[in-house]
């Protein structure tokens, strides 16, 4: 890989930085990007999986060591996660099993689409505040991790979004997304190793190393910095990155 294993770890850490300060970016923003580099969908999305597991797990803890969020067996952000998790397992498989069977032209249209349209959602949907259900949870749970077993990204803006739209805190959605989504990481990892035996793991221990070291200075950062105008910035970024990696696909 060259020169490009240089830039790895310090786009892994930057990208779980955002992703464990304000619950989304990490996969949907290092995907497309590693694509852009030139590497392919089944080289990025296992390795993107198997690093966020590591990461999402690390972070949660962090996020509950002080106080961002509570994971006690009878909180209500334990059942929160748990729900999504569940939930999320039943997307995860669907896409795993269509992403294995999809050509790579297909898998990179795809997540060029579900980029964008993570980023016009993340804007469209900013100020509104419905009302909280756990149907809704679920829904989004399922629909979130679908995006993450077929391209890597897209489960954080949704799962975050309608938590924050449902009236669940800043940083107790950001820990509950954390923790949900190491899990649902997991179970695509292990359907891509007994799936696919010759996935390329290659990009696997430099973004897990970029990441797990982003992840105390990320939970820290959460109890300080305003996430508004980084919210804003992100999902600008997205619609930049998902246009791009659209571009790519047509011209190929």
């Amino acid at each position: 890989m060259g020169i490009k294993v240089l830039l790895i770890m310090p786009l892994a850490f930057f990208c779980e930085f955002i992703d464990s300060s304000l619950g989304m970016g990490y996969g949907t923003s290092l995907a497309p990007i590693l694509l852009l580099m030139g590497f392919e969908p089944l080289q990025v999305v296992p390795a993107v999986l198997f690093s966020e597991f590591v990461s999402g797990i690390t972070a949660a803890s962090f996020h509950h060591s002080i106080d961002n969020v509570s994971f006690r067996r009878s909180s209500k952000d334990t059942k929160i996660a748990a729900v999504i998790a569940v939930f999320s397992i039943i997307g995860t498989i669907m896409a795993v099993f269509l992403a294995i069977r999809l050509p790579a032209k297909l898998l990179k249209f795809w997540i060029g689409i579900m980029v964008v349209s993570m980023g016009v959602f993340i804007l469209a949907t900013f100020k509104r505040k419905p009302r909280f259900t756990w149907r809704k949870i679920t829904v989004l749970g399922t629909i979130a991790s679908f995006n993450k077993g077929m391209s890597g990204g897209g489960y954080g803006p949704l799962v975050m979004g309608g938590q924050l739209l449902s009236g669940i805190g800043v940083r107790n959605a950001v820990g509950i997304v954390s923790l949900a989504e190491g899990l649902t990481c997991l179970v695509g990892i292990i359907l891509y190793f007994f799936l696919k035996s010759e996935v390329d793991w290659s990009l696997t221990p430099w973004l897990m190393a970029g990441a797990v070291l982003s992840v105390p200075f990320a939970a820290h950062t959460l109890k300080r910095i305003p996430e508004k105008k980084m919210k804003i910035a992100i999902a600008f970024t997205l619609v930049l990155l998902g246009a791009l990696t659209l571009v790519k696909v047509l011209k190929s």
